[in-house]
């Protein structure tokens, strides 16, 4: 059985919202990286596999869509996910995990240093070597969600923020390229992000409030 043998049948479609088909891939992805946001809002330690299985469903799915920068950036969150989930079972130090913290000043800066070059690098690669339709919202999410991965990895708070920003330009984005059901995800993910962003603020100042106590 060769590969294409496998991957057709997920490329089917499986059902029609507004006149569009959607394929088992999107399906698959919508379900997988809904769980995934879940777990990652409560901090449990299994969203860093469903999020990589998440991510190869959306390589099939962007490339059929021609978001390539997208699809490229799901091969880049598979090592990250790796990363993360080492570092959230070993950057805390034996026998603990790693505590949300907040983003130091350092790496907001290479963050929006890296945000802002690989936007612009992004968005003339995919306008010459692509025929992306949309090739600076396309390089401008990419980025975004790398710098939140990145936040994500070390849990740190802002990456939320980040994270919000990105989905409220994937939404319509995802409506434009007739990917329906993945902009609904979208609007899912914003949702949860807000819940992520609200319990990861609850543990930090909990953490503070308890240093605080046993400093005293």
């Amino acid at each position: 059985m060769s590969l294409a043998d496998i991957l057709d049948p997920l490329q089917q479609p499986l059902l029609t919202v507004l006149d569009t088909p959607v394929s088992w891939t999107e399906v698959l992805g919508f379900g997988s990286g809904a769980l995934c946001v879940w777990l990652v809002a409560r901090q449990h330690l299994a969203n860093w596999p469903i999020g990589i299985a998440n991510n190869v469903f959306f390589i099939l799915l962007f490339t059929q869509a021609g978001l390539y920068a997208d699809a490229g950036l799901q091969v880049v969150f598979i090592t990250l996910a790796a990363y993360g989930w080492w570092t959230w079972t070993h950057g805390g130090g034996p026998g603990s995990s790693l505590p949300v913290r907040r983003t130091t000043r350092t790496e907001w800066g290479w963050l929006l240093a890296a945000g802002v070059v690989g936007t612009f690098a992004l968005t003339v690669l995919l306008g010459r070597a692509t025929d992306s339709t949309v090739p600076f919202w396309d390089a401008l999410t990419t980025a975004l969600s790398l710098m939140a991965t990145y936040g994500q990895c070390r849990k740190r708070l802002e990456s939320w923020w980040l994270w919000i920003a990105a989905d409220v330009v994937y939404i319509p984005l995802y409506a434009y390229k007739d990917l329906y059901l993945t902009s609904l995800l979208y609007a899912g993910f914003l949702a949860l992000c807000l819940a992520g962003l609200r319990n990861w603020s609850r543990d930090l100042a909990g953490a503070r409030r308890t240093a605080e106590a046993t400093a005293v």
